[in-house]
């Protein structure tokens, strides 16, 4: 089922809650679901951020570190992470804004297809009068 979700995925977040210990624990389940089922045209992963979420609220004893957290991303393929609170707007911003810096890195790679109907193409002539009129 989380193949539909991730159809055409470019970057993902992955969000653990900081007072659900469990929901840590299911970061890995999460990723390895991401990196088997949907990748860039070169094979490799999409960028994938881990986000800390509710940093506002107070911390269980056994949440990692920040430098455990990093040493998590890297082994795991993680971009980066950050403490984040949806609540209270705390570096959604930050993390939104490293996400798509990654993904447009990646953009630069994707193949370009002359027949995508997808893509707009900006070198074609502009619609005449007479043709905006056949619109339904």
């Amino acid at each position: 089922m989380t193949r539909v979700y991730y159809k055409e995925a470019v970057g993902a977040f992955i969000v653990f809650d900081v007072t659900r210990v469990s929901t840590f624990e299911a970061i890995t389940k999460w990723k390895s679901d991401l990196d088997s089922k949907v990748y860039l045209p070169s094979g490799g992963p999409i960028p994938a951020i881990l986000l800390a979420n509710k940093c506002d609220q107070k911390k269980e004893n056994s949440m990692p570190s920040s430098s455990q957290l990093d040493h998590f991303c890297k082994e795991n393929g993680f971009v980066a992470w950050f403490e984040t609170s949806a609540k209270d707007n705390v570096n959604i911003d930050d993390a939104s804004r490293c996400l798509v810096e990654n993904i447009l890195q990646n953009c630069k790679n994707f193949p370009i297809e002359e027949n995508d109907v997808s893509t707009v193409q900006l070198e074609k002539e502009p619609l005449t009068a007479e043709s905006k009129s056949l619109c339904c």
